[in-house]
């Protein structure tokens, strides 16, 4: 196959698994989409939507957040996890919201990027998830997909996000950022993989990372 077969095979083959793609943090606009992801950060989606209710029921706007001190904030976001960090960081992005965007999500890379606590990723994912702009933010599921399939050489996820940028169709990069998440976690984790139920990495995946897993399953 060639790559841009592997690729066509890739992408036909998520559109099948997930016609509909369910979006794995809860939400019900762009500010609360923001303020999810930022908490995800080394934690996982099952925990964040357990702990945002919990918040949102306090405070799902920038203006109610402000009202709240960073401690409190603290208090109710500790399980998921770098709370100090978070805590500030929701606190600090919601007064600049109200100071410079009248208490609005800024649509673009850049402006979100300028918020506390707010990386490239976060960002990506506020712009493709909130106002549908293509963005393609590369999480630990889709940086070790894109190594498996050998679309990209895995050294980091800077490099994974322009090789996916380069090889998929921008229309679809907003699909296909949440389908390879949801299949990533389906059919081929990082622990516990089956080689046999990953259909995609089993039909075009790197030869080398399925020498190795073929290897380990027989010494096993």
């Amino acid at each position: 196959m060639t790559k841009a077969e592997k690729v066509d095979f890739t992408i036909k083959t998520l559109q099948e698994l997930y016609p509909e793609i369910p979006v794995p943090l809860d939400h019900k606009d762009p500010y609360t989409l923001l303020i999810a992801v930022l908490m995800s950060a080394q934690s996982t989606d099952v925990r964040v939507n357990q702990i945002t209710p919990l918040l949102f029921a306090r405070a799902d706007n920038p203006y109610d957040m402000v009202k709240l001190s960073v401690e409190e904030i603290r208090e109710i976001i500790k399980p998921v996890g770098l709370s100090p960090m978070k805590s500030k960081g929701i606190h600090g992005l919601s007064k600049i919201l109200i100071e410079k965007y009248d208490g609005q999500v800024p649509a673009d890379l850049k402006s979100l990027e300028e918020l506390p606590a707010v990386g490239h990723k976060t960002a990506s994912v506020v712009v493709s998830q909130a106002f549908g702009i293509p963005a393609f933010p590369v999480d630990t599921h889709i940086h070790r997909l894109m190594y498996r399939w050998g679309f990209s050489n895995g050294k980091n996820v800077v490099q994974t996000e322009k090789d996916a940028k380069r090889l998929f169709p921008k229309n679809l990069w907003n699909d296909l950022h949440l389908q390879i998440i949801w299949y990533g976690r389906e059919y081929s984790p990082a622990r516990g993989w089956d080689l046999d139920r990953d259909i995609i990495t089993k039909t075009i995946g790197r030869k080398k990372v399925i020498e190795e897993y073929l290897k380990a399953k027989k010494s096993r």
